[in-house]
């Protein structure tokens, strides 16, 4: 057979890249920190900042989703419950409807951006929780930061 050609019917191979090197394993083993996806140590942030508010707050918060989407959707002009830096919105509380509960919606990528580091993404995280959650429940956001 020659070197550019194939068999028509031999399916094609799927398992090796085009120099026949086979395909890379994993840098880090799953059991390692630094093998999750930046979208996973952001939702644990998100679950980290969401405890010790849930467990003061449970039963008012019994109605009420929190979720991650990786950027906002084209904003509406005059959205209530939007926490914005610029025109950039951060978070947004959705109102509960017919079909659904009442629903947080942090935005991942514009978060990212306005942290230096780490530690700065997790109190980002933590305020625009907190200022999202005193929203929901009509309070402020030093009542539910307390404790």
């Amino acid at each position: 057979m020659a070197r550019g050609s194939r068999r028509q019917d031999s399916p094609r191979r799927r398992n090796r890249d085009r120099h026949g090197r086979g395909l890379r394993g994993p840098l880090y083993p799953a059991t390692l920190p630094a093998a999750r996806s930046r979208a996973e140590r952001f939702d644990a942030l998100v679950i980290e900042a969401l405890e010790p508010i849930e467990a003061r707050w449970r039963t008012e918060l019994t109605q009420l989703d929190v979720a991650v989407d990786d950027v906002p959707d084209v904003q509406v002009e005059g959205e209530d419950g939007v926490v914005e830096d610029g025109n950039v919105p951060l978070a947004r509380l959705l109102p509960a409807g017919s079909d659904h509960r009442a629903r947080i919606v942090l935005y991942r990528r514009p978060l990212e951006a306005r942290a230096k580091d780490g530690a700065d993404l997790a109190d980002l995280v933590h305020d625009v929780l907190v200022e999202q959650v005193a929203n929901y429940l009509g309070l402020d956001p030093d009542v539910i930061d307390e404790g």
